[in-house]
């Protein structure tokens, strides 16, 4: 392994001198989470030294490195008292004594090598994503002195090579501002949490019937009216056949565009692409508040102040509703350069279609079986707009019934069986399935014992780790699960504090399952996720505490 580190990084030149102070000194052991593809640690003594006169040497004069040296002196400046100093070099030029950041597109974007000798630090990356997860890795390398942003003179860096590579190129995480509003540095910290664990999609679900939460100019009813309940639920008092309550005054939020364009830059300079979902053609609730003339009915809608599935939808038989729709995605795609963004489509009861005229006419015209079929053409319309502007959509598996385009993406939330079958027809597939992914369940058998209210049901982290995005698929099949997804569902997601106990360490083990992909081990995960406790702790996230609980 020492010659494949000289072959990765044989790169010399004149080592810089030391800064006095106190030593942080390296940590006992190497825990990295995800599982890197390959870990070497060599146990001898020895460390790397990284001090304040320690450069950052971009090999090639690569300036497309710069967010992720950013990353890497917001985590280091606190410690040393100053940012280190940057300097583009060349191949011929390197340094001993230096962290040394080289770009191979031979590699995936994604990938890098990171090694660590007494000498320097070298790390090799497919573009800059591979450079900042290299760096995410050296921080769960750091010493809990610096973690915690103490000032220190010399940091020990442990002596390891890693060789890296995600296993799916989608890895994402679910933020429902819909049910309950995330101001803006908080969505900004959350997007800091997805970083941590090398997680590159968040879906920013923007609109609901309990609220719409994303400025459209076109049309300012939709955050004036749209925005704002008259009171909320507190109990799932259907499951729990209890009698509802709620809190009792108003309740709302939305984001304008400005602070939609403040939070995409911030998710790119963390290599995070923001995906938008906006509903349809169900939980439209609050838009048909705002202009009634976009439902069957056409008057007494009020944005929802329950949660669950509601019978009041877009009118697919108007076609004023797609000018609407058109309307919004346009200033949608203005805001944010995602090629894809997310429809919804799932939970539409077809009650009000049944019954509207104007719907019943559309299913004939349009040559439509039954309203099935109406929900298909519906999606096929936006589908066939967006996709004009460059677009594609990603839809919950409902929108497989009644027909689906080859360039749809499919997020199987009920099941696998949805992916399942959207893979067998060739369509791209991101694995959600509530029986792993729902990260708004309780995580223990006794729910009095956990400080947050929850939906009800259970998902233990060793059952979010266990998903197996590929079982029932052969070897082409698979080629077509693009990845998986956290989904913390915001019905009883009421604080920033609740959301972090509710994610967090669970989403540690479901980005294991997107990074490293292959066979897993729940009791290596366990020892490995103290790295993920120290950084929490670090940070000072309210995390779940019973994966790290003594047996």
């Amino acid at each position: 392994m020492k010659n494949l580190v000289g072959a990765v990084c044989a790169w010399a030149v004149v080592a810089l001198g030391a800064c006095s102070g106190p030593r942080a000194p390296r940590i006992a052991e190497v825990n990295i989470v995800p599982k890197p593809k390959m870990v070497d640690v060599d146990t001898s003594a020895g460390c790397f030294e990284l001090t304040a006169r320690t450069p950052i040497n971009l090999i090639g004069g690569d300036s497309t490195l710069s967010y992720a040296v950013d990353f890497l002196d917001d985590l280091l400046t606190p410690s040393l008292g100053a940012p280190l100093k940057t300097q583009l070099g060349t191949a011929a030029d390197p340094l001993l004594g230096a962290i040394n950041v080289k770009v191979d597109t031979l590699l995936g974007p994604e990938a890098y090598t990171l090694a660590i000798t007494r000498d320097w630090v070298c790390v090799e990356a497919g573009a800059s994503a591979g450079a900042f997860y290299a760096f995410e890795t050296l921080r769960q390398l750091l010493p809990d002195q610096v973690l915690r942003q103490e000032r220190v003179g010399v940091i020990e860096l442990p002596l390891v090579t890693v060789i890296d590579e995600p296993a799916f190129a989608y890895r994402g995480a679910l933020l429902d501002a819909g049910r309950h509003f995330v101001p803006v540095e908080e969505v900004k910290h959350y997007i800091d949490i997805l970083a941590m664990h090398k997680i590159n999609h968040m879906q920013w679900h923007l609109t609901e019937d309990q609220g719409w939460r994303i400025e459209i100019k076109k049309y300012p009813r939709l955050t004036e009216v749209g925005s704002i309940r008259k009171r909320t639920q507190l109990n799932n008092f259907e499951m729990e056949h209890t009698e509802p309550k709620y809190e009792e005054k108003p309740y709302g939020g939305y984001y304008t565009q400005d602070q939609i364009r403040e939070v995409v830059r911030y998710a790119q300079r963390h290599f995070v692409t923001v995906i938008p979902e906006i509903e349809l053609p169900g939980h439209a609730q609050a838009a048909l508040a705002s202009y009634p003339y976009l439902g069957c009915i056409g008057q007494g809608y009020e944005v929802s102040s329950n949660w669950g599935i509601h019978k009041e939808v877009f009118c697919a038989g108007k076609d004023s509703t797609f000018d609407f729709l058109e309307d919004v995605f346009t200033e949608v795609m203005e805001l944010f350069p995602s090629k894809y963004i997310h429809i919804g489509g799932d939970e539409c009861p077809k009650d009000r279609w049944e019954a509207c005229p104007r719907c019943q006419q559309r299913i004939k015209d349009e040559g439509l079986k039954d309203e099935t079929e109406l929900q298909s053409y519906f999606v096929h319309r936006i589908e066939d707009f967006l996709r004009s502007h460059g677009r594609e959509i990603i839809g919950f598996d409902e929108i497989l019934e009644g027909g689906l385009s080859q360039t749809a993406t499919v997020m199987s939330w009920r099941g696998t069986k949805g992916g399942i079958e959207a893979a067998k027809k060739g369509n791209r597939v991101i694995m959600a399935p509530l029986e792993h992914c729902y990260l708004d369940y309780y995580q223990t058998k006794d729910p009095q014992s956990e400080p947050y209210y929850s939906w009800g049901r259970y998902l233990p982290v060793e059952q979010v780790y266990a998903l197996d995005p590929y079982a029932g698929l052969n070897e082409v099949e698979q080629s077509y699960i693009w990845g998986v997804q956290a989904n913390p569902w915001g019905e009883y997601i009421r604080s920033e504090p609740d959301l972090q106990f509710k994610v967090l360490p669970r989403i540690g083990a479901l980005a294991e399952v997107g990074w490293s992909g292959g066979e897993k081990d729940f009791a290596d995960f366990k020892k490995r996720a103290v790295s993920l406790k120290r950084m929490y702790e670090a940070e000072g996230y309210t995390y779940a505490p019973y994966l790290f609980a003594e047996p």
